[in-house]
């Protein structure tokens, strides 16, 4: 028997017998399992050992899902993009991150990477000067009896910038002639701040929004109109002017 293990052609020198035909070269009608008992056929899509081909952009390509772009030094902006599209298209409720990341092009773990969630990336889209968790951290940072005081003190001082302030008098000015503008805003205030604060208050929405109603219309009246001496006032002095009107909102109702 030769070395292949297959029967010799009557030779007794153990020599590796050569096929019946005196071809030197190995046939290509060879069994499936040569010499050695390994396969030697190359599957349809390669090799035993794995692909016999990799795409010109690596082992990763056939797993890409299509439509889907990798992170990229403008991923953020592009999701940024897509979501002040989306938002302004579907108001902030109906807006899902799956539904930006498909506008973006992206895969929505992208989304989640860049984002915590939707009302951070809503802020950031939209450029606002706060972020609703810090808002309520900083109201409910302190004694009930001084919640009015921190709420107006908080509104008024981010305001009092220019850059910070500009943003939302923009979107105000919009939504005065933009239904939908007017939709996503108010969805936005009610269920990312308004509500929150209400319930961590303990008190009903209306006192929410009447307080922050009110403070609204002083930012409007001090910075858009300009009425005087309203826009020049010292601000500790509006803050102790508004702060027992405000406080009365947000009171338990006796």
């Amino acid at each position: 028997m030769s070395i292949t293990g297959r029967p010799s052609n009557g030779s007794s020198d153990g020599s590796v017998d050569a096929p019946a035909n005196g071809s030197s070269e190995r046939s290509t009608d060879a069994p499936a399992n040569g010499p050695s008992g390994r396969s030697t056929a190359t599957p349809a899509n390669g090799s035993a050992d794995g692909p016999a081909e990799r795409s010109a952009d690596g082992p990763a390509e056939g797993r890409r899902r299509p439509g889907r772009r990798p992170g990229s030094a403008d991923t953020r902006g592009q999701i940024l993009a897509a979501a002040r599209e989306t938002f302004a298209e579907k108001g902030f409720d109906k807006a899902t991150i799956r539904g930006i990341a498909r506008r973006a092009e992206v895969d929505p773990a992208l989304v989640h990477h860049y984002f915590s969630g939707k009302e951070k990336m809503f802020v950031e889209a939209m450029e606002l000067p706060i972020n609703p968790e810090n808002v309520l951290a900083a109201i409910m940072a302190g004694p009930r009896e001084e919640v009015g005081e921190r709420l107006v003190r908080l509104i008024l001082t981010i305001t009092s910038e220019a850059g910070a302030r500009q943003p939302v008098l923009a979107l105000a000015r919009t939504a005065m002639t933009n239904e939908r503008m007017v939709v996503m805003i108010r969805e936005f205030v009610t269920r990312a701040l308004l509500n929150r604060v209400a319930e961590s208050l303990d008190i009903p929405l209306i006192r929410m929004e009447a307080a922050f109603a009110q403070m609204f219309g002083v930012v409007l009246m001090r910075y858009v109109l300009q009425l005087e001496p309203l826009a020049s006032v010292d601000l500790e002095e509006l803050v102790k002017l508004l702060t027992p009107t405000i406080q009365g909102y947000l009171d338990p109702p006796r």
